[in-house]
């Protein structure tokens, strides 16, 4: 038993080695992976972004950055809700952070934006990444140009996904313009 043991952490530190990135390990004191997420971190509640814990940062990281992004979305592409990055090197991100520099989510606002579906319940993924250096990018920097900057300096990366599903009683109040 502890032979297998052993091999299989063997094997799993000898595949990341050669994979060139590491895997971050992203968890949250507010909601476990694919659980339900608060009311609070949502359009229905504070709006705040959940607390963020992330272990097994490499050691020459420089910054880190986030997106979370909304994959159920009937917009094409999904939903950006929160674009951040040169966030110094942390295990925590509190909730409520308001470090590093924020870009435009899909609502075209420089904040995190709570999730609020029209309908049925959506997967909300939290990506953190581990930088090899600043970022700097522009304050207009939306998803897909974070991505675009980030490519060839991501040493690590990590995701967790958690689930929201609005109230029945309630309706949606502040849909962004297509």
């Amino acid at each position: 038993m502890r032979y297998t043991i052993f091999l299989l952490l063997s094997l799993g530190i000898l595949l990341t080695s050669f994979s060139g990135k590491r895997r971050l390990i992203v968890t949250s004191p507010g909601f476990a992976e694919n659980g339900r997420i608060p009311e609070r971190y949502s359009c229905d509640g504070i709006e705040t972004n959940p607390p963020l814990h992330i272990d097994n940062i490499p050691a020459d990281a420089k910054s880190l950055a986030v997106i979370v992004h909304d994959p159920d979305a009937e917009w094409s592409g999904g939903f950006t809700h929160w674009v951040a990055w040169d966030i110094p090197v942390t295990n925590n991100i509190p909730e409520n952070f308001k470090g590093g520099t924020s870009g435009v989510n899909s609502y075209i606002q420089h904040n995190y934006k709570g999730m609020c579906p029209p309908a049925g319940p959506h997967h909300y993924h939290f990506y953190v990444y581990a930088l090899d250096k600043w970022m700097k990018a522009d304050l207009n920097t939306d998803k897909d140009g974070l991505e675009e900057k980030m490519r060839g300096h991501i040493l690590a990366e990590g995701e967790l996904v958690g689930l929201y599903e609005r109230p029945s009683n309630t309706v949606m109040t502040n849909a962004p313009v297509k």
